[in-house]
């Protein structure tokens, strides 16, 4: 609609120039009819910060700052524009075709609703303070920085006040005194979901329009993105839940292994038709094209102790294992030595003789999360 609009109206405004051009006396009529500016436009125009042209759509004949409305204005208007299409926006006011009406959400046009004094910006502690980007998820616009988290609310008050002034952030909370204190306790969590950034949220502990319909306990906390959107837009509502535990990502290692690239995967951390029936320790971590391929493909799967949700759901409960005495030569070497174990904080060698005399190694292993039993 945009485009279409912006092909028509510059075909229309070449058209008129050439007409008004090539025929004087055509061209006089129009000075008539539209007489110069009354002094009180030109005051105007003056006075107003008509910023810059970095708008997408800035130089294209029409004025796209919905801080202004008229004949001269585009049809559809977004406040990312506001203060970015300068030289339309002051050719219009100069011709009369549009005014300066100071709608949008920027700070002039809420300046009685909400002067820039009365939001409590906080302070410059967080990690990403003063660096040219508003890092508070209280605020949205082109000056916000590409990722937000809740741990930078309210601190990083310097970017995010000057950005607030000069029209390129917006507060997203409905209350403009809103504070820490006043905020839901929300920790999105990350993006590491398989459904990360596809438009809805997926993290179970919300509900609403924009949630999706399947919901999965594996993607709570890791559809960071999607669901503050959604709590933003009121298309979604934290119900509360579990706390978020920070899961690392699957190291699938590199391609050093002599097998690397032969199309099964060797990584003894993998199982599936698609894992090689010999598998050796010195190979794992060593064949990360085949198995990640072959894990996408459905073929193989990454064994449960190996994943680092399993680590994350530490500790477990070790009471219902007998794990023998400590009178292996290998006890107390970090390392689980018992053959009935496997996992990484299993030992690469395992012998039939240290099976139940590694006990404070196992019993250590298994309620980290590093062993599991066979």
């Amino acid at each position: 609609m945009k485009a279409m609009q912006r092909i028509l109206g510059g075909g229309a405004l070449v058209a008129a120039l050439a007409i008004a051009l090539s025929t004087p006396s055509l061209a006089q009529k129009l000075d008539n009819k539209n007489p110069p500016a009354t002094t009180s436009a030109a005051a105007l125009a003056s006075d107003v910060d008509f910023g810059d042209d970095t708008g997408q759509w800035a130089n294209d004949g029409e004025c796209d700052d919905p801080r202004f409305s008229g004949t001269g204005s585009a049809v559809e208007l977004e406040d990312a524009d506001i203060r970015k299409d300068a030289t339309d926006c002051r050719a219009a006011v100069a011709a009369g075709t549009v005014t300066f009406t100071e709608t949008g959400t920027s700070p002039t046009a809420i300046a009685i609703a909400s002067p820039i004094e009365a939001i409590d910006f906080g302070d410059d502690s967080s990690q990403w303070a003063r660096d040219g980007e508003c890092d508070d998820p209280r605020f949205s616009g082109t000056a916000s920085a590409d990722e937000l988290v809740d741990t930078d609310m309210s601190k990083d008050a310097t970017d995010c006040r000057a950005a607030y002034a000069a029209g390129t952030v917006t507060l997203a909370d409905s209350e403009i005194n809103t504070t820490v204190a006043d905020v839901p306790a929300v920790d999105y969590g990350d993006d590491t979901s398989e459904w990360a950034k596809d438009g809805e949220c997926d993290d179970p502990r919300f509900s609403g329009t924009a949630v999706a319909d399947e919901l999965l306990d594996a993607d709570l906390g890791h559809d960071a993105t999607d669901c503050r959107a959604a709590v933003g837009a009121g298309t979604a509502t934290y119900n509360g839940g579990s706390t978020v535990t920070r899961v690392a990502a699957f190291d699938y290692g590199g391609d050093w292994s002599k097998w690397a690239n032969d199309g099964e995967c060797d990584d003894l951390r993998f199982e599936g038709e698609g894992a090689d029936k010999k598998l050796l320790s010195e190979d794992m971590a060593g064949d990360a094209t085949d198995c990640k391929a072959l894990e996408f493909a459905g073929k193989v799967t990454i064994r449960t102790v190996y994943t680092p949700q399993h680590a994350a759901g530490a500790p477990y409960d070790s009471s219902a294992v007998d794990f023998g005495d400590n009178t292996s030569s290998y006890a107390d070497d970090d390392q689980c030595d018992d053959p009935r174990f496997e996992g990484p904080g299993a030992a690469a060698t395992l012998l039939d003789s240290d099976l139940s005399h590694d006990s404070a190694d196992c019993k250590a292993a298994f309620e980290a999360g590093t062993i599991v039993m066979r």
